[in-house]
């Protein structure tokens, strides 16, 4: 009497673990993009690589895992980078107020405008030229992001 039901259903499971796989790919794509899959961008800062490279040991230096490191990299970001500060998102002019983690291990800057709030992972954000006090950290954890 339901004899359609175990085809339907199986080809429902089967897009199901399809969405799954491809949701997976997604996930391997996005973090090899924030691992430096992509191009490499030039310095917002003048400052060299091997300038960069002490920034990056500084920051890592007592880290014993990517999270801890991380977390060192935002410490550094809240200690050194002159806040707030404006900047253009998408050509709208905006204030960033803050630096934070988000719950992916992301380092964001809390940006305003007005009464609105978004959070923006510092990988993306643009930079002013001349770019903010203490923003070669910035260039710094992107250049570890990207592995060097």
């Amino acid at each position: 009497m339901y004899n359609w039901i175990g085809p339907l259903l199986a080809a429902a499971l089967c897009d199901v673990e399809l969405a799954g796989a491809e949701m997976n790919k997604v996930k391997l794509m996005t973090r090899a993009t924030r691992r430096g899959a992509g191009e490499k961008k030039p310095h917002a800062t003048k400052i060299s690589d091997a300038e960069l490279d002490k920034l990056i040991e500084e920051a890592t230096v007592d880290a014993y895992d990517e999270s801890e490191q991380i977390v060192g990299f935002q410490t550094m970001l809240e200690e050194h980078l002159a806040m707030p500060f404006e900047t253009e998102v998408l050509g709208v002019k905006v204030t960033v107020e803050a630096v934070d983690l988000s719950d992916d291990d992301q380092i964001v800057a809390v940006c305003t405008r007005g009464k609105s709030r978004q959070r923006i992972t510092i990988l993306d954000l643009p930079l002013t030229k001349p770019p903010p006090k203490g923003a070669e950290w910035i260039d710094a954890y992107r250049r570890w992001v990207r592995g060097r």
